[in-house]
């Protein structure tokens, strides 16, 4: 029988005690490093409060996300260090390694010590923690799917897969009930001064549930017939990457199933929350709420997807999700704002606000360097007002020399003009301008926060259920899909890759991109372009180039 066939009569067998000890273990030692990476995600406006306070709010959250960013920067390598590592000498022991170094650094940064107590030291630290645990993430999904498909009987690799699918959603509403938890318990006011730490050090806990779970497991049936016919890799980085013919299809597999299938994960779980929080003010606590429930629905849909396709493929399924998100995501962020924040939707569409200004007079309002104030020039002076904010905005464009004026609606309002004055006539101008803007503001119907009370909460949980269901289409089948992509010898390695590139790099940069995105143009739905544009890219790709896997052996 060659590697593409199969049969199918094992489709309908009943999974044995091994097979689901195999997935319910390795489940859930997934879960509690997913809870560990992406407890930092959800308290990013905390972070940015606690770490980066040097520098303005707009740059402080765009950094903070950019530490959250780091710890994707660096899963690729992860995975060529770790695949290799379970390629040469195991999967079992590549988990229990992965495990400890992300436990551990969770663990440290509920104890590090926030700007206002070691200054720069503090951001620093930060960013290396996240990088320990994007490098450990980078060696854990490779293993757990490839573990777990290893153990799967032919015809149900996209069912048990899916389970390892459900882990990163899992784990991140593991994280959503501990916050809120925490929230509820201490108050609000006592978890951003002190108990944001509480859920980074419940991970010493966790450690210690995964690993012992970890040490339970066996080796995988298909490395052990490996190694001792001797057929294992010696080189597994050399042998994917370095032969075109294995290296072309991780490429493929990047971008033409994992970059799109990134950008929707993140887009319908993190940017969302983000999105809630920063964009329609939302607070915290309820936005928390909300995509938990969201998720709460939307789970068992990894399962639903996986299952399909071992029916009808991996690709029409993962390509048709890529295609929806395309199509629907402008509409469907635009309904969130409708539900979520109805005075400012309201607000937007009968009294839009325009930056009128000197193109060559306004900054991009984002400084990496934190040493820009934005106050140079009367269209910095005005667009940074509105960028703290989070006002959406339209740039027009006016002559050269142009004094920037923002208007609202019908309402007008020059900004001052910084030249030649002294810093402090300065600082009272600026703060009169912002005070005026603000009242023309509250007078349009723009609110400084939603209202809770105004919230339509089914159509809001809706929204984000529509979002996450996206997200299983794309994310159930991809582990079976890439796991049958490559052959068994470098598996862990050339599937790792082209993963981690995708969400590590496509996915995990998104919220820092599309929100320096929405800070240089002013407009809260522009970030959205970018996962638009991926899916777009990634549809094309899937579609000339990504094989059909599902019928295929992973025995050899």
């Amino acid at each position: 029988m060659t590697r593409e066939a199969l049969g199918t009569g094992s489709a309908e067998q009943p999974v044995r005690a091994t097979e689901r000890r195999v997935i319910i273990a390795s489940s859930l030692g997934t879960v509690f490093e997913w809870y560990d990476f992406y407890l930092y995600g959800l308290l990013a406006t905390i972070i940015s409060a606690q770490f980066f306070s040097g520098v303005n709010e707009t740059t402080g959250f765009i950094f903070a996300l950019a530490a959250f960013a780091a710890g994707f920067a660096v899963r690729p390598f992860g995975a060529l260090v770790f695949g290799r590592l379970g390629d040469l000498v195991g999967r079992k022991y590549t988990f229990l390694v992965t495990m400890g170094l992300m436990g551990l650094a969770t663990f440290a940064v509920g104890l590090l010590p926030s700007y206002a107590s070691i200054g720069i030291a503090a951001p620093v630290v930060l960013v290396a923690l996240r990088l320990v645990q994007g490098l450990a993430l980078g060696g854990e999904y490779g293993g757990a799917a490839t573990y777990v498909a290893e153990h799967a009987p032919d015809g149900r690799r996209g069912l048990y897969t899916s389970f390892i699918q459900t882990t990163a959603t899992l784990g991140l509403f593991a994280a959503l009930l501990v916050v809120i938890a925490v929230r509820t318990a201490i108050g609000e006011e006592a978890f951003r001064d002190w108990g944001w730490r509480l859920p980074f050090l419940l991970s010493a806990v966790l450690l210690g549930v995964s690993l012992w779970i970890r040490l339970q497991l066996e080796e995988s049936p298909v490395f052990r017939r490996m190694k001792a016919e001797g057929s294992a890799s010696r080189a597994p980085i050399t042998e994917a990457f370095g032969r075109w013919a294995n290296a072309r299809w991780a490429v493929v597999a990047l971008m033409g199933a994992v970059a799109g299938q990134a950008v929707v994960w993140y887009t319908g779980q993190f940017y969302a929350l983000f999105f809630l929080e920063k964009m329609l003010m939302v607070d915290s606590a309820s936005a928390n709420i909300l995509v938990a429930i969201a998720l709460a629905i939307g789970t068992p849909f990894f399962v639903l997807f996986g299952w399909l396709s071992d029916r009808t493929g991996r690709k029409p399924i993962i390509l048709a999700g890529c295609a929806l998100a395309a199509a629907s995501y402008f509409p469907a962020f635009n309904l969130l704002t409708e539900a979520a924040n109805p005075a400012l939707a309201r607000a937007q569409a009968s009294a839009p606000v325009r930056v009128i200004a000197d193109a060559g007079a306004c900054s991009v309002q984002f400084d990496p360097l934190g040493r820009n104030r934005f106050d140079a020039t009367s269209c910095d002076i005005a667009r940074a007002f509105l960028a703290r904010s989070g006002i959406s905005y339209e740039v027009v464009t006016a002559p050269p020399g142009t004094r920037a004026t923002i208007t609202i609606g019908k309402t007008r309002l020059d900004a001052p003009d910084p030249a030649g004055l002294a810093a402090e006539a300065r600082r009272q101008a600026i703060s009169a301008y912002e005070a005026e803007v603000k009242a023309a503001l509250t007078a349009a119907g723009y609110p400084q926060r939603a209202d809770p009370a105004a919230i339509r909460t089914g159509q809001v949980i809706a929204v984000l259920t529509f979002l996450v269901l996206l997200v299983t289409m794309v994310y159930g089948p991809i582990a079976a899909l890439l796991v049958e992509l490559f052959p068994a010898r470098i598996r862990y390695t050339a599937m790792s890759l082209p993963y981690h590139l995708g969400n590590g790099w496509f996915g995990g940069f998104l919220p820092t991109t599309a929100f320096a995105i929405v800070a240089a143009t002013g407009n809260i739905y522009a970030g959205l372009w970018y996962p638009v544009a991926i899916c777009l890219i990634t549809v094309t790709v899937g579609l000339v180039f990504l094989p059909e896997t599902f019928r295929r052996r992973i025995d050899a």
